[in-house]
């Protein structure tokens, strides 16, 4: 990624259509709910994002969410977002996403992906996929992902996902307090771990973890920043300020409302840049 032409990283956007493989409308009622939910009904392409991020001139982390064991609805294939970032290294990265059920075939899959496809990091949604962090069941793949020291994103807090379904969806909210990655934090100390969004309604324990241990990061995705929590932006500024990262959830919301938005959100001049930029650079090891 050529970072130093790019305004700024957004380290947490959605691949939301497959070019290879047809729609796969099993569940679809969880879109139609997640459209509700965030007042968006957008479902670019995966070049259509990438054109819309250069023309912004702002580097993106790409990843679709398997949840095929939870949900039963066909995966986009890791494979197909890889090949994209490869065509526009200058300013995209590729995350990958496995179904922790998926457990040694998983990790052989993490290993597969990270050497013969260039996958710089892996997304997990506790919820969405039906599991606690910590359960051993993940652990193969997360051996996979230290060993290289790769970053994972992790799902915390509340989810659109199921919000105003029957019964939420059957989804559990629980599976996603970050208290959760605690254990998995101290377990793997060569994997960084990024705790996805305001972790509402356990801002604080997201928090807390993030300052205790130093692998845990902060995104910042799915909220406008002027809904974020006084306390998030309070240890942004301060003990926080090299661990928090810009994510915008795209396309959920796009990064120009939340920029704007970050603008006037009271996060201190000085550590703007770190936040849009420089500490993803270091995260994703490109300095």
């Amino acid at each position: 990624m050529d970072h130093k032409n790019l305004v700024a990283i957004d380290i947490h956007t959605h691949a939301e259509v497959s070019c290879r493989n047809p729609f796969d409308n099993y569940g679809e009622e969880y879109d139609r709910a997640a459209d509700k939910y965030f007042r968006s009904s957008q479902r670019p392409t995966i070049a259509e994002t990438i054109a819309y991020y250069r023309e912004r001139k702002l580097g993106l982390v790409m990843f679709t969410v398997d949840s095929e064991s939870q949900l039963g609805r066909r995966r986009i294939p890791n494979e197909e977002i890889a090949d994209a970032a490869k065509a526009n290294s200058d300013m995209m990265i590729a995350f990958a996403s496995i179904d922790p059920h998926k457990g040694k075939m998983g990790a052989r899959e993490a290993r597969r992906l990270i050497e013969e496809h260039g996958i710089k990091g892996f997304k997990f949604h506790p919820t969405v996929q039906g599991y606690y962090p910590y359960d051993k069941m993940a652990w193969p793949i997360y051996e996979v992902i230290a060993e290289y020291k790769l970053p994972a994103i992790f799902h915390t807090g509340h989810s659109g996902i199921g919000s105003g379904m029957r019964c939420g969806g059957g989804l559990r909210l629980e599976y996603s307090n970050p208290m959760h990655l605690d254990d998995v934090a101290i377990s793997f100390p060569d994997m960084q771990i990024v705790m996805a969004h305001p972790s509402f309604p356990w801002q604080d324990e997201a928090l807390s973890v993030a300052t205790h241990k130093p692998n845990v990061w902060i995104d910042l995705s799915g909220w406008s920043p002027k809904y974020f929590p006084k306390q998030l932006v309070q240890y942004a500024n301060t003990l926080l300020k090299d661990r928090v990262l810009f994510g915008s959830d795209y396309p959920l919301i796009t990064p120009e409302r939340w920029m704007k938005d970050f603008e006037e959100a009271g996060f201190k001049p000085e550590v703007m840049p770190g936040i849009l930029k420089g500490n993803a650079v270091r995260l994703l090891g490109l300095a």
